[in-house]
Protein backbone atom coordinates (compact mmCIF):
# COMPACT_ATOMS: atom_id res chain seq x y z
CA UNK A 1 0.00 0.00 0.00
CA UNK A 2 1.00 3.87 -0.84
CA UNK A 3 2.38 5.30 2.37
CA UNK A 4 0.30 7.77 4.21
CA UNK A 5 2.28 11.17 3.30
CA UNK A 6 2.03 14.45 5.95
CA UNK A 7 3.16 17.87 4.10
CA UNK A 8 3.74 20.73 5.65
CA UNK A 9 3.27 23.79 2.78
CA UNK A 10 5.16 25.78 5.12
CA UNK A 11 8.88 24.59 4.13
CA UNK A 12 8.04 22.51 1.67
CA UNK A 13 8.42 19.84 4.25
CA UNK A 14 8.22 16.47 2.54
CA UNK A 15 8.17 13.48 5.03
CA UNK A 16 8.46 10.73 2.89
CA UNK A 17 10.39 10.63 -0.86
CA UNK A 18 7.82 10.22 -3.64
CA UNK A 19 7.85 6.16 -4.99
CA UNK A 20 8.74 4.52 -8.27
CA UNK A 21 5.43 4.24 -9.14
CA UNK A 22 4.19 8.11 -8.31
CA UNK A 23 7.71 9.01 -10.27
CA UNK A 24 6.40 7.00 -13.31
CA UNK A 25 2.88 8.14 -13.04
CA UNK A 26 4.20 11.72 -13.25
CA UNK A 27 6.01 10.83 -15.94
CA UNK A 28 2.92 9.65 -18.40
CA UNK A 29 1.40 12.44 -16.90
CA UNK A 30 0.52 14.73 -20.13
CA UNK A 31 0.04 18.28 -19.92
CA UNK A 32 -3.10 20.03 -20.12
CA UNK A 33 -4.69 22.49 -22.60
CA UNK A 34 -5.35 25.68 -20.68
CA UNK A 35 -7.19 28.82 -21.36
CA UNK A 36 -5.46 32.18 -21.03
CA UNK A 37 -5.13 33.38 -17.17
CA UNK A 38 -8.18 35.50 -16.29
CA UNK A 39 -6.81 39.42 -17.56
CA UNK A 40 -9.03 40.77 -14.01
CA UNK A 41 -8.63 41.27 -10.35
CA UNK A 42 -11.42 40.32 -8.30
CA UNK A 43 -11.97 41.68 -4.72
CA UNK A 44 -13.47 39.39 -2.00
CA UNK A 45 -16.76 40.75 -2.50
CA UNK A 46 -18.99 38.93 -4.86
CA UNK A 47 -21.68 41.71 -4.91
CA UNK A 48 -18.73 44.49 -5.05
CA UNK A 49 -17.17 42.72 -7.58
CA UNK A 50 -19.73 43.42 -10.47
CA UNK A 51 -19.39 47.25 -9.62
CA UNK A 52 -15.68 47.57 -9.13
CA UNK A 53 -14.08 45.05 -12.05
CA UNK A 54 -13.93 47.92 -14.59
CA UNK A 55 -11.70 50.14 -12.47
CA UNK A 56 -8.10 49.41 -12.60
CA UNK A 57 -7.58 49.66 -8.95
CA UNK A 58 -6.76 45.94 -7.54
CA UNK A 59 -8.29 44.68 -4.57
CA UNK A 60 -6.98 41.36 -4.66
CA UNK A 61 -4.41 40.08 -1.66
CA UNK A 62 -1.11 39.91 -3.37
CA UNK A 63 0.62 36.53 -2.32
CA UNK A 64 3.64 38.21 -0.62
CA UNK A 65 1.14 39.72 2.34
CA UNK A 66 2.58 36.30 3.96
CA UNK A 67 6.19 38.28 4.52
CA UNK A 68 7.08 41.31 6.36
CA UNK A 69 9.48 44.52 5.62
CA UNK A 70 12.88 45.21 6.69
CA UNK A 71 13.37 45.99 10.51
CA UNK A 72 14.36 49.93 11.04
CA UNK A 73 16.11 49.59 13.84
CA UNK A 74 17.36 46.56 15.74
CA UNK A 75 18.89 46.33 19.25
CA UNK A 76 22.57 44.39 19.26
CA UNK A 77 21.88 41.13 21.10
CA UNK A 78 22.67 40.32 24.86
CA UNK A 79 24.36 37.66 25.66
CA UNK A 80 21.86 35.81 28.96
CA UNK A 81 23.28 34.43 32.28
CA UNK A 82 22.72 30.84 30.74
CA UNK A 83 24.80 31.51 27.91
CA UNK A 84 21.83 31.70 25.86
CA UNK A 85 20.87 34.96 23.19
CA UNK A 86 18.25 36.91 23.82
CA UNK A 87 16.00 37.81 20.50
CA UNK A 88 16.57 41.43 19.74
CA UNK A 89 13.09 43.18 19.52
CA UNK A 90 11.85 45.63 16.99
CA UNK A 91 11.65 49.38 17.93
CA UNK A 92 9.65 51.63 16.46
CA UNK A 93 10.18 55.56 16.28
CA UNK A 94 8.83 55.98 19.79
CA UNK A 95 11.55 53.59 21.02
CA UNK A 96 8.83 51.04 21.90
CA UNK A 97 9.04 47.48 21.64
CA UNK A 98 7.45 44.82 19.83
CA UNK A 99 6.42 41.12 21.84
CA UNK A 100 8.46 39.63 19.50
CA UNK A 101 11.89 39.56 17.52
CA UNK A 102 12.79 40.38 13.63
CA UNK A 103 14.40 37.18 13.56
CA UNK A 104 11.71 35.10 15.07
CA UNK A 105 9.59 36.15 12.29
CA UNK A 106 12.22 35.27 10.07
CA UNK A 107 13.83 32.42 11.15
CA UNK A 108 10.80 30.64 12.12
CA UNK A 109 9.72 29.41 8.57
CA UNK A 110 11.95 31.48 6.07
CA UNK A 111 11.15 29.96 2.76
CA UNK A 112 7.21 30.99 3.66
CA UNK A 113 8.80 34.57 4.72
CA UNK A 114 10.62 34.93 1.08
CA UNK A 115 9.26 36.34 -1.78
CA UNK A 116 7.44 33.86 -3.51
CA UNK A 117 8.05 31.29 -0.92
CA UNK A 118 4.78 30.28 -0.84
CA UNK A 119 4.47 29.94 -4.87
CA UNK A 120 7.94 28.10 -4.65
CA UNK A 121 7.06 25.68 -2.40
CA UNK A 122 3.76 25.01 -4.09
CA UNK A 123 5.43 24.18 -7.15
CA UNK A 124 7.86 21.89 -5.72
CA UNK A 125 5.44 19.30 -4.22
CA UNK A 126 2.94 19.71 -7.25
CA UNK A 127 6.08 18.65 -9.00
CA UNK A 128 6.95 16.16 -6.75
CA UNK A 129 3.35 14.49 -7.21
CA UNK A 130 2.12 15.59 -4.14
CA UNK A 131 -1.51 16.74 -3.90
CA UNK A 132 -1.95 20.57 -2.60
CA UNK A 133 -5.43 21.32 -1.44
CA UNK A 134 -6.77 24.44 -0.64
CA UNK A 135 -10.23 25.77 1.69
CA UNK A 136 -12.14 28.75 0.29
CA UNK A 137 -12.42 32.25 2.26
CA UNK A 138 -14.91 33.48 0.52
CA UNK A 139 -17.83 32.86 -2.57
CA UNK A 140 -16.51 32.49 -6.33
CA UNK A 141 -19.25 33.49 -8.16
CA UNK A 142 -18.66 33.74 -11.48
CA UNK A 143 -20.14 33.29 -15.55
CA UNK A 144 -17.07 32.96 -16.78
CA UNK A 145 -16.45 29.36 -17.66
CA UNK A 146 -12.39 29.57 -17.34
CA UNK A 147 -13.08 30.25 -13.89
CA UNK A 148 -13.92 28.02 -11.10
CA UNK A 149 -16.76 28.95 -9.08
CA UNK A 150 -16.87 27.85 -5.27
CA UNK A 151 -18.47 28.71 -1.79
CA UNK A 152 -16.79 29.45 1.33
CA UNK A 153 -15.01 26.58 3.01
CA UNK A 154 -15.29 24.45 -0.14
CA UNK A 155 -11.84 22.53 -1.10
CA UNK A 156 -10.16 23.11 -4.17
CA UNK A 157 -7.02 20.77 -5.05
CA UNK A 158 -4.38 23.51 -6.47
CA UNK A 159 -2.77 21.74 -9.94
CA UNK A 160 -0.59 24.69 -10.67
CA UNK A 161 0.39 27.86 -8.57
CA UNK A 162 2.59 29.74 -11.10
CA UNK A 163 0.91 33.20 -11.63
CA UNK A 164 0.38 34.62 -8.43
CA UNK A 165 -2.78 36.08 -9.06
CA UNK A 166 -4.71 33.05 -10.47
CA UNK A 167 -4.42 29.76 -9.77
CA UNK A 168 -5.50 26.40 -11.53
CA UNK A 169 -7.54 23.86 -9.42
CA UNK A 170 -10.01 21.83 -9.63
CA UNK A 171 -12.97 20.97 -7.77
CA UNK A 172 -16.26 18.01 -7.93
CA UNK A 173 -17.04 19.86 -11.19
CA UNK A 174 -14.54 20.41 -13.06
CA UNK A 175 -10.62 22.05 -13.29
CA UNK A 176 -10.09 26.35 -14.01
CA UNK A 177 -8.91 29.35 -12.73
CA UNK A 178 -9.59 30.84 -9.33
CA UNK A 179 -7.99 33.90 -7.65
CA UNK A 180 -5.27 33.18 -5.30
CA UNK A 181 -6.53 35.65 -3.14
CA UNK A 182 -9.63 33.48 -2.20
CA UNK A 183 -7.94 30.44 -0.33
CA UNK A 184 -6.43 29.78 2.63
CA UNK A 185 -3.71 26.39 1.90
CA UNK A 186 -4.13 23.78 4.11
CA UNK A 187 -0.89 23.51 6.23
CA UNK A 188 -1.01 19.86 6.53
CA UNK A 189 -1.15 17.98 2.98
CA UNK A 190 -1.72 14.67 2.83
CA UNK A 191 -2.91 11.44 1.14
CA UNK A 192 -5.25 8.75 2.59
CA UNK A 193 -3.73 5.06 2.47
CA UNK A 194 -5.26 2.64 0.21
CA UNK A 195 -6.39 -1.06 1.05
CA UNK A 196 -4.30 -3.83 0.20
CA UNK A 197 -5.95 -6.88 0.64
CA UNK A 198 -3.58 -9.27 -0.68
CA UNK A 199 -1.47 -8.67 2.71
CA UNK A 200 -1.49 -11.96 4.77
CA UNK A 201 -3.26 -11.63 7.82
CA UNK A 202 0.34 -11.44 10.44
CA UNK A 203 1.85 -9.21 7.87
CA UNK A 204 -1.44 -6.70 7.78
CA UNK A 205 -1.69 -6.61 11.88
CA UNK A 206 2.08 -5.81 12.30
CA UNK A 207 1.61 -3.33 9.58
CA UNK A 208 -1.23 -1.65 11.13
CA UNK A 209 0.68 -1.46 14.53
CA UNK A 210 3.45 0.18 12.94
CA UNK A 211 0.52 2.24 10.58
CA UNK A 212 -0.64 3.49 13.64
CA UNK A 213 2.15 4.51 15.77
CA UNK A 214 3.69 7.04 12.80
CA UNK A 215 0.24 8.08 12.03
CA UNK A 216 0.55 8.97 16.11
CA UNK A 217 3.93 10.42 15.16
CA UNK A 218 2.48 12.31 12.47
CA UNK A 219 -0.08 13.56 14.06
CA UNK A 220 1.96 15.36 16.35
CA UNK A 221 3.93 16.92 13.37
CA UNK A 222 0.63 17.72 11.72
CA UNK A 223 -0.83 19.30 15.39
CA UNK A 224 3.26 21.50 15.19
CA UNK A 225 2.26 22.24 11.54
CA UNK A 226 -0.77 24.20 12.42
CA UNK A 227 0.30 25.81 15.84
CA UNK A 228 3.55 26.88 14.62
CA UNK A 229 1.28 28.65 11.02
CA UNK A 230 -1.43 30.05 13.76
CA UNK A 231 1.84 31.54 15.67
CA UNK A 232 3.78 32.80 12.36
CA UNK A 233 0.55 34.23 10.74
CA UNK A 234 0.01 35.78 13.86
CA UNK A 235 3.03 37.39 13.89
CA UNK A 236 3.61 38.92 10.63
CA UNK A 237 -0.07 39.99 11.00
CA UNK A 238 0.53 42.16 13.65
CA UNK A 239 3.63 43.71 11.89
CA UNK A 240 1.33 44.51 9.01
CA UNK A 241 -1.12 45.90 11.34
CA UNK A 242 1.93 48.19 13.07
CA UNK A 243 3.14 49.50 9.57
CA UNK A 244 -0.64 50.34 8.45
CA UNK A 245 -0.81 52.85 11.74
CA UNK A 246 2.73 54.15 11.62
CA UNK A 247 3.59 53.69 8.06
CA UNK A 248 0.35 55.24 6.65
CA UNK A 249 -1.96 56.68 9.59
CA UNK A 250 0.29 58.54 11.19
CA UNK A 251 1.60 60.11 8.16
CA UNK A 252 -1.91 61.00 6.64
CA UNK A 253 -2.59 63.10 10.10
CA UNK A 254 0.42 65.07 9.73
CA UNK A 255 -1.27 66.39 5.97
CA UNK A 256 -4.43 67.79 7.24
CA UNK A 257 -4.43 69.87 3.55
CA UNK A 258 -4.29 66.73 2.00
CA UNK A 259 -7.09 64.54 4.14
CA UNK A 260 -10.14 65.15 6.18
CA UNK A 261 -10.67 63.06 9.65
CA UNK A 262 -13.92 61.98 7.78
CA UNK A 263 -11.90 60.84 4.78
CA UNK A 264 -9.18 58.81 7.27
CA UNK A 265 -12.03 57.63 9.49
CA UNK A 266 -13.67 55.85 6.34
CA UNK A 267 -10.43 54.19 4.40
CA UNK A 268 -8.84 53.27 7.61
CA UNK A 269 -11.98 52.21 10.30
CA UNK A 270 -11.25 51.24 13.04
CA UNK A 271 -7.88 49.18 12.16
CA UNK A 272 -6.26 51.03 15.10
CA UNK A 273 -8.40 49.01 17.77
CA UNK A 274 -7.96 45.82 15.51
CA UNK A 275 -4.21 46.32 16.30
CA UNK A 276 -4.45 47.05 20.15
CA UNK A 277 -6.91 44.20 20.78
CA UNK A 278 -4.61 41.43 18.49
CA UNK A 279 -1.11 43.08 20.63
CA UNK A 280 -2.87 41.82 23.38
CA UNK A 281 -4.05 38.54 21.49
CA UNK A 282 -0.72 37.95 20.57
CA UNK A 283 0.53 37.96 24.24
CA UNK A 284 -1.60 35.39 25.16
CA UNK A 285 -1.18 33.14 22.39
CA UNK A 286 2.66 33.71 23.03
CA UNK A 287 2.13 32.71 27.05
CA UNK A 288 0.13 29.38 25.75
CA UNK A 289 2.53 28.70 23.22
CA UNK A 290 4.87 25.24 23.90
CA UNK A 291 8.68 26.71 22.01
CA UNK A 292 9.82 23.28 22.59
CA UNK A 293 7.17 20.83 21.93
CA UNK A 294 4.43 22.99 19.83
CA UNK A 295 2.29 20.33 19.70
CA UNK A 296 1.41 20.31 23.21
CA UNK A 297 0.51 23.90 23.13
CA UNK A 298 -3.04 24.69 24.19
CA UNK A 299 -4.18 28.06 22.64
CA UNK A 300 -7.61 27.13 22.77
CA UNK A 301 -8.62 29.32 25.65
CA UNK A 302 -7.18 31.99 24.45
CA UNK A 303 -9.54 32.32 21.48
CA UNK A 304 -12.72 31.68 23.86
CA UNK A 305 -10.98 34.22 26.81
CA UNK A 306 -11.42 37.12 23.79
CA UNK A 307 -14.10 35.59 21.45
CA UNK A 308 -16.23 38.77 21.85
CA UNK A 309 -13.69 41.09 21.09
CA UNK A 310 -13.21 39.82 17.93
CA UNK A 311 -16.31 41.04 17.24
CA UNK A 312 -14.56 44.82 16.06
CA UNK A 313 -13.87 43.15 13.11
CA UNK A 314 -17.48 43.62 12.08
CA UNK A 315 -17.40 46.97 11.66
CA UNK A 316 -14.27 46.90 9.96
CA UNK A 317 -15.46 44.27 7.56
CA UNK A 318 -18.93 46.09 6.90
CA UNK A 319 -16.79 49.53 6.24
CA UNK A 320 -14.12 47.93 4.00
CA UNK A 321 -16.43 48.18 0.65
CA UNK A 322 -16.99 51.98 1.34
CA UNK A 323 -13.01 52.40 2.21
CA UNK A 324 -11.75 50.88 -1.36
CA UNK A 325 -14.23 53.32 -3.11
CA UNK A 326 -12.52 55.99 -1.27
CA UNK A 327 -9.43 54.91 -2.00
CA UNK A 328 -9.79 54.40 -5.42
CA UNK A 329 -11.14 57.67 -5.76
CA UNK A 330 -7.91 59.41 -4.36
CA UNK A 331 -5.24 56.95 -6.64
CA UNK A 332 -6.69 58.68 -9.91
CA UNK A 333 -4.50 61.72 -8.16
CA UNK A 334 -1.06 61.36 -8.66
CA UNK A 335 0.15 62.84 -5.46
CA UNK A 336 -2.13 60.63 -3.94
CA UNK A 337 -0.13 57.40 -5.44
CA UNK A 338 3.15 59.25 -5.07
CA UNK A 339 2.11 60.02 -1.05
CA UNK A 340 1.31 56.22 -0.24
CA UNK A 341 4.05 54.97 -2.08
CA UNK A 342 6.78 57.51 -0.44
CA UNK A 343 4.91 56.37 3.19
CA UNK A 344 5.38 52.25 2.07
CA UNK A 345 9.04 53.17 1.24
CA UNK A 346 9.57 55.34 4.66
CA UNK A 347 8.28 52.69 6.61
CA UNK A 348 10.26 50.05 4.89
CA UNK A 349 7.20 48.25 3.98
CA UNK A 350 7.19 45.35 1.60
CA UNK A 351 6.18 45.85 -1.90
CA UNK A 352 2.26 45.90 -1.92
CA UNK A 353 -0.27 48.23 -2.30
CA UNK A 354 -2.18 49.86 0.78
CA UNK A 355 -5.14 48.19 -0.51
CA UNK A 356 -3.16 44.52 -0.23
CA UNK A 357 -2.70 45.72 3.35
CA UNK A 358 -6.38 47.16 4.07
CA UNK A 359 -7.55 43.76 3.08
CA UNK A 360 -5.22 42.09 6.07
CA UNK A 361 -8.26 42.02 8.32
CA UNK A 362 -10.94 41.08 6.30
CA UNK A 363 -9.17 37.55 5.24
CA UNK A 364 -7.86 37.39 9.04
CA UNK A 365 -11.43 36.97 10.67
CA UNK A 366 -11.99 34.82 8.27
CA UNK A 367 -8.95 32.60 8.27
CA UNK A 368 -9.24 31.92 11.71
CA UNK A 369 -12.37 29.08 11.72
CA UNK A 370 -10.09 27.52 8.80
CA UNK A 371 -6.78 27.03 10.87
CA UNK A 372 -9.05 25.40 14.07
CA UNK A 373 -10.82 23.31 12.04
CA UNK A 374 -7.30 21.94 10.71
CA UNK A 375 -5.61 22.21 14.35
CA UNK A 376 -8.91 20.41 16.18
CA UNK A 377 -8.46 17.26 13.04
CA UNK A 378 -5.37 16.74 14.47
CA UNK A 379 -6.13 17.09 18.18
CA UNK A 380 -6.97 14.14 19.78
CA UNK A 381 -9.72 14.00 22.19
CA UNK A 382 -6.97 12.76 25.08
CA UNK A 383 -5.36 16.08 24.56
CA UNK A 384 -5.65 18.46 27.22
CA UNK A 385 -6.65 21.10 24.60
CA UNK A 386 -9.29 19.38 23.21
CA UNK A 387 -12.35 21.04 24.60
CA UNK A 388 -11.30 24.34 24.38
CA UNK A 389 -10.03 23.88 20.42
CA UNK A 390 -13.43 22.70 20.26
CA UNK A 391 -15.22 25.29 21.83
CA UNK A 392 -13.00 28.18 20.36
CA UNK A 393 -13.73 26.45 16.38
CA UNK A 394 -17.25 27.02 17.02
CA UNK A 395 -16.89 30.46 18.51
CA UNK A 396 -14.96 31.75 16.09
CA UNK A 397 -16.80 29.85 13.30
CA UNK A 398 -19.78 31.77 14.51
CA UNK A 399 -18.14 35.60 15.24
CA UNK A 400 -17.39 35.31 10.84
CA UNK A 401 -21.27 33.73 10.65
CA UNK A 402 -21.93 37.16 12.12
CA UNK A 403 -19.61 39.46 10.32
CA UNK A 404 -20.50 37.99 6.76
CA UNK A 405 -24.24 38.06 7.68
CA UNK A 406 -23.70 41.66 8.14
CA UNK A 407 -21.74 42.14 5.48
CA UNK A 408 -24.25 40.64 3.48
CA UNK A 409 -26.75 42.89 4.82
CA UNK A 410 -25.02 45.66 3.91
CA UNK A 411 -24.76 44.60 0.67
CA UNK A 412 -28.52 43.58 0.42
CA UNK A 413 -29.48 47.28 1.46
CA UNK A 414 -27.61 48.90 -1.09
CA UNK A 415 -29.21 46.84 -3.58
CA UNK A 416 -32.57 47.22 -2.50
CA UNK A 417 -31.76 51.19 -2.40
CA UNK A 418 -30.90 51.00 -6.32
CA UNK A 419 -33.96 48.37 -7.01
CA UNK A 420 -36.33 51.44 -5.60
CA UNK A 421 -35.28 53.76 -7.72
CA UNK A 422 -35.79 51.86 -10.69
CA UNK A 423 -39.64 51.44 -9.67
CA UNK A 424 -41.52 54.08 -12.15
CA UNK A 425 -44.66 55.66 -9.69
CA UNK A 426 -43.38 54.82 -6.47
CA UNK A 427 -45.54 55.84 -3.49
CA UNK A 428 -44.88 55.83 0.11
CA UNK A 429 -42.08 54.99 2.60
CA UNK A 430 -38.51 53.80 1.18
CA UNK A 431 -38.23 50.17 1.21
CA UNK A 432 -35.68 50.86 3.55
CA UNK A 433 -37.28 52.18 6.35
CA UNK A 434 -38.47 48.97 7.14
CA UNK A 435 -36.92 46.45 5.65
CA UNK A 436 -33.38 45.34 4.48
CA UNK A 437 -33.50 42.01 2.68
CA UNK A 438 -35.22 41.01 -0.27
CA UNK A 439 -36.08 37.31 0.40
CA UNK A 440 -37.78 36.00 -2.74
CA UNK A 441 -39.83 37.87 -5.66
CA UNK A 442 -41.44 36.29 -8.88
CA UNK A 443 -44.60 36.53 -10.36
CA UNK A 444 -48.39 35.45 -8.99
CA UNK A 445 -52.01 36.30 -10.15
CA UNK A 446 -53.51 38.35 -7.11
CA UNK A 447 -57.73 37.62 -7.21
CA UNK A 448 -59.51 40.02 -6.21
CA UNK A 449 -63.20 39.47 -4.19
CA UNK A 450 -65.16 40.59 -6.97
CA UNK A 451 -63.34 36.95 -8.98
CA UNK A 452 -60.78 39.42 -11.08
CA UNK A 453 -57.30 38.72 -11.60
CA UNK A 454 -54.17 40.31 -11.95
CA UNK A 455 -50.79 39.28 -12.60
CA UNK A 456 -48.04 41.18 -10.49
CA UNK A 457 -44.42 40.87 -9.98
CA UNK A 458 -44.15 40.00 -5.86
CA UNK A 459 -41.23 41.21 -4.27
CA UNK A 460 -41.21 39.85 -0.07
CA UNK A 461 -39.19 42.27 1.92
CA UNK A 462 -38.59 41.47 5.58
CA UNK A 463 -41.84 43.28 7.13
CA UNK A 464 -43.30 44.18 3.63
CA UNK A 465 -44.57 42.48 0.35
CA UNK A 466 -44.39 44.85 -2.73
CA UNK A 467 -45.92 44.29 -5.94
CA UNK A 468 -45.78 45.88 -8.90
CA UNK A 469 -46.85 46.30 -12.72
CA UNK A 470 -45.16 45.16 -15.83
CA UNK A 471 -44.97 47.76 -18.57
CA UNK A 472 -47.09 45.68 -22.05
CA UNK A 473 -44.09 47.01 -24.22
CA UNK A 474 -41.06 47.56 -22.02
CA UNK A 475 -41.23 44.54 -19.61
CA UNK A 476 -38.09 45.75 -17.68
CA UNK A 477 -39.85 48.48 -16.48
CA UNK A 478 -42.19 47.90 -13.67
CA UNK A 479 -44.74 50.33 -11.97
CA UNK A 480 -45.62 50.80 -7.98
CA UNK A 481 -48.97 49.17 -7.19
CA UNK A 482 -49.09 48.33 -3.83
CA UNK A 483 -48.37 46.88 -0.73
CA UNK A 484 -48.86 44.71 1.79
CA UNK A 485 -47.97 44.85 5.90
CA UNK A 486 -46.37 41.22 6.66
CA UNK A 487 -46.19 42.21 10.43
CA UNK A 488 -49.91 41.41 10.40
CA UNK A 489 -50.07 38.32 8.46
CA UNK A 490 -50.92 34.69 8.63
CA UNK A 491 -49.95 32.33 5.35
CA UNK A 492 -52.82 29.63 5.03
CA UNK A 493 -52.29 26.77 2.49
CA UNK A 494 -55.45 26.74 0.14
CA UNK A 495 -56.67 23.30 -1.77
CA UNK A 496 -56.69 23.14 -5.48
CA UNK A 497 -60.63 23.47 -6.23
CA UNK A 498 -63.53 25.71 -5.50
CA UNK A 499 -62.69 28.45 -2.76
CA UNK A 500 -65.23 29.16 -0.36
CA UNK A 501 -64.29 32.63 0.83
CA UNK A 502 -63.93 33.74 -3.20
CA UNK A 503 -66.44 31.52 -4.76
CA UNK A 504 -64.12 30.57 -7.65
CA UNK A 505 -62.54 27.71 -8.56
CA UNK A 506 -58.41 27.88 -7.75
CA UNK A 507 -55.08 25.83 -8.17
CA UNK A 508 -51.68 26.54 -6.56
CA UNK A 509 -53.02 28.91 -4.62
CA UNK A 510 -52.37 30.31 -0.52
CA UNK A 511 -54.05 33.17 0.95
CA UNK A 512 -52.65 36.27 3.23
CA UNK A 513 -55.02 37.05 5.70
CA UNK A 514 -54.58 40.50 8.16
CA UNK A 515 -55.45 38.79 11.45
CA UNK A 516 -56.76 42.35 12.98
CA UNK A 517 -59.00 43.17 10.52
CA UNK A 518 -59.42 39.70 8.85
CA UNK A 519 -58.71 40.84 5.48
CA UNK A 520 -57.98 38.23 2.63
CA UNK A 521 -55.36 38.64 -0.02
CA UNK A 522 -56.04 35.43 -2.73
CA UNK A 523 -53.07 34.48 -4.77
CA UNK A 524 -52.21 31.69 -7.86
CA UNK A 525 -48.88 30.30 -8.76
CA UNK A 526 -48.07 28.91 -12.49
CA UNK A 527 -46.92 25.61 -10.88
CA UNK A 528 -47.08 23.73 -7.39
CA UNK A 529 -43.16 24.51 -7.12
CA UNK A 530 -43.84 27.69 -7.37
CA UNK A 531 -46.29 27.57 -4.31
CA UNK A 532 -44.20 25.93 -2.46
CA UNK A 533 -41.46 28.38 -2.79
CA UNK A 534 -43.52 31.59 -2.14
CA UNK A 535 -44.98 29.35 1.15
CA UNK A 536 -41.99 28.74 2.58
CA UNK A 537 -40.16 32.53 1.87
CA UNK A 538 -43.20 33.65 3.40
CA UNK A 539 -42.22 31.78 6.69
CA UNK A 540 -38.83 32.31 6.17
CA UNK A 541 -39.26 35.85 6.16
CA UNK A 542 -41.19 35.86 9.51
CA UNK A 543 -38.20 33.31 10.89
CA UNK A 544 -35.43 36.26 9.51
CA UNK A 545 -37.73 38.84 11.66
CA UNK A 546 -37.95 37.19 14.95
CA UNK A 547 -34.02 36.57 14.70
CA UNK A 548 -33.20 40.18 13.83
CA UNK A 549 -35.34 41.43 16.89
CA UNK A 550 -33.45 38.47 18.72
CA UNK A 551 -30.00 40.01 17.64
CA UNK A 552 -30.78 43.37 18.28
Amino acid sequence: GRKRRPISVIGGVNFYGSGPAEEIEGLLTQPVTRPPVPAHQVPPYKAVSARFRPLTFSQSTPIGLDRVGRRRQMRTSNVAADGGTESSALVDDNGSEEDYSYEELCQATPRYLQPGGEQLAINELISDGSIVYAEALWDHVTMDDQELGFKAGDVIRVLEASNKDWWWGRNEDKEAWFPASFVRLRVNQEEVPENCSSIQDEEQNADISKHRQKIAENKDQMRTNVIQEIMNTERVYIKHLKDICEGYIRQCRKHTGMFTAAQLSTIFGNIEDIYKFQRKFLKDLEKQYNKEEPHLSEIGSCFLQHQEGFAIYSEYCNNHPSACIELSKLMKQGKYRHFFEACRLLQQMIDIAIDGFLLTPVQKICKYPLQLAELLKYTTQEHSDYNNIKAAYEAMKNVACLINERKRRLESIDKIARWQVSIVDWEGPDVLARSSELIHSGELTKISKQGKSQQRTFFLFDHQLVFCKKDLLRRDILYYKDRIDMDEMEIVDTEDGRDKDFNINVKNAFKIINRATEEIHLFCAKKQEDKKRWMEACKSERRRVQEDKEMG
